[in-house]
């Protein structure tokens, strides 16, 4: 607590001297530099995973771990080594074997490239706009750069690419989508499509997706809400569209997601990502995908507090994680450019009410309190995370607790959720099918009987850096009932036992328990152990890491305490 009081007094005092100082940064030469060795490092592996046997149908790509040969894998490969043989700073500054092999990518994207223009993600699209557009981005980029070369030593490379960008284009002009994002993507592809090969199909097309509008709440969410991939995506997408097709409005939902993100960051430098309804939801992942979007929007803006954001993702990723800006940078100096630093939030307690998500904050302690979501309650200490608190009774075999909604109460907040478990008479007489099919008597065709239900409720207050979680689960007596605490692997637990023949599984019985990682705690308890079933029917499956239960029978009053 008294460190806690340090930080904030200094980071007061600093935001005072960087509001009076006009505090700035400059990514210079040295960081570009960074990034360029780092791209280098990239080469070596890159050129010895390249087929390179001239009688292979593969030649010329680049297999992943599964040994599958994506095209986006060999457009990668022509982003990376264009990077380096534009970069006076590199290794590999106008190498022609790097030449050879974006020429032997080539190759094999035009092999695998259809008559209508597109390409396949091999993982599930075929004939695929959308990944064609994907593949479009780097190999755009990459075309644009080295047209800027005065040897002329790339020209035929560089008619490979436009050959393919140019059959590309046919698709994307007419082609459909899948996803949300997918619109932005493929619009992104047709405006670097149209700054190089001026043709009104492409933003035609574009300003077709773009009619639609984009897909963002009041919250600043995107459809998707995968906020470690699809919305620094989209943002991405959108800056592009903006910069290459003159729509200056699109930079305002970008403004209006990277305000909303700067809230949704946890001290150790992870992104929230419980609300995400794509693949990053519950996974552990930083922000560095936010690199560009901030960096670019600090400097249109002069936003002190997106700068902010930019320097702390540079700060705490290593240049290797950040390479795929290494292209934006080449292309736009402007990138380079001094831009403003501020103080990003560290107080604050914050209701996203379309995303059903409140965000708490103080300095390196942070919380995260979910609707419509089996993980109702988060909270870190700074490397210390608590990363779900779950319910679930054996209620009908659908007893998880989700929340129907979550509403501020006057000191807190509190989750509900209402489940009826009903029986069943005879099908109506005069309805019956006359053939004993059980699936042409449908259960909402027959009158209900003996209904059971349960009532969830949850209401969490702090006072100060203490949580108080209050469990009322009532309605039908005597049903069990587990609280799972999910704590992070890696951790040290204690005032805990082992539950038999379950890993990584606990029961806190009495006393209270104790969670550190990294030298950082989290206290919880107290104990309650009414009988010995975790896995209850109809509940959810455990989740990785390290999980503590409570268990008991409704009525099931009970208060969880957490503090660091």
């Amino acid at each position: 607590m008294e460190r806690r009081q340090f930080l904030r007094n200094a980071a007061i005092g600093m935001a005072g001297t960087m509001a009076l100082n006009g505090w700035s940064c400059r990514p210079d030469q040295a960081w570009l530099d960074q990034l360029i060795k780092a791209n280098d490092h990239r080469i070596p592996g890159l050129l010895g995973n390249q087929v390179q046997d001239a009688l292979s149908p593969l030649l010329g790509s680049v297999p992943d771990p599964f040994q599958i040969h994506h095209p986006g894998n060999a457009a990668g490969l022509v982003q990376a080594f264009t990077c380096a043989y534009v970069s006076p700073g590199s290794t590999y500054h106008g190498d022609e074997k790097l030449l050879a092999a974006m020429s032997l990518a080539m190759i094999y994207l035009r092999r695998v490239q259809h008559e209508d223009g597109t390409i396949d993600l091999l993982t599930t699209n075929f004939h695929s706009t959308p990944d064609t557009a994907f593949v479009v981005e780097p190999l755009a980029l990459s075309y644009k750069l080295l047209s800027r070369e005065s040897d002329g030593k790339s020209k035929e490379l560089q008619n490979q690419i436009r050959d393919f960008l140019v059959k590309a284009g046919l698709a994307l002009s007419t082609g459909g989508i899948h996803t949300p994002n997918h619109r932005w993507v493929v619009c992104m592809a047709l405006a670097r499509l149209s700054e190089l090969f001026p043709d009104p199909a492409y933003s035609n097309r574009a300003d077709a997706w773009l009619t639609e509008g984009i897909d963002i709440d009041s919250d600043g969410q995107y459809t998707e809400r995968s906020t470690s991939v699809y919305s620094p995506l989209t943002n991405r997408c959108l800056i592009t569209i903006a910069r290459l097709l003159n729509k200056e409005y699109l930079f305002e939902p970008v403004r209006k997601n990277l305000e909303m993100t700067l809230y949704y960051l946890h001290p150790n430098g992870e992104i929230v990502t419980e609300t995400s309804r794509r693949q990053d939801q519950y996974q552990a992942r930083n922000a560095s995908a936010y690199h560009y979007p901030y960096l670019f929007m600090s400097l249109k803006d002069q936003n002190g507090a997106f700068g902010a954001m930019a320097r702390k993702i540079e700060k705490e990723n290593s240049p290797g994680e950040l390479t795929g800006s290494l292209a934006y940078y080449l292309e736009d100096a402007q990138l380079l450019s001094t831009y403003p630093t501020g103080a990003l939030p560290a107080e604050y307690e914050k209701l996203f009410d379309e995303s059903g998500l409140v965000r708490w904050r103080n300095w390196d302690m942070d919380a995260s309190l979910l609707s419509k979501n089996s993980t109702l309650f988060t909270l870190s200490n700074k490397d210390a995370l608590l990363q779900a608190v779950r319910v679930a009774t054996a209620f009908f075999g659908k007893g998880q607790f989700i929340a129907e909604k979550l509403e501020k109460t006057g000191n807190g907040y509190r989750w509900t959720q209402t489940l009826e478990g009903p029986y069943f008479q005879p099908f109506p007489a005069d309805s019956l099918p006359g053939d004993g099919d059980w699936e042409k008597m449908p259960r909402d065709q027959r009158p209900r009987s003996e209904v059971q239900r349960m009532e969830y409720i949850l209401e969490a207050h702090h006072e100060g850096d203490t949580w108080s979680l209050d469990f009322d689960l009532h309605g039908t007596d005597r049903v069990p009932v587990a609280l799972e605490l999910s704590f992070r692997s890696g951790g040290k637990l204690t005032g805990v036992e082992p539950v038999p023949g379950i890993e990584h599984a606990f029961f806190l019985k009495s006393t209270n328990g104790k969670y550190t990682m990294k030298g950082s705690n989290l206290f919880f308890g107290p104990g309650k152990n009414e009988h010995a079933w975790t896995q209850l029917r109809g509940a959810e499956p455990k989740i990785p890491g390290q999980s503590v239960y409570i268990t008991g029978y409704t009525p099931f009053k009970y208060q969880l305490k957490i503090h660091d």
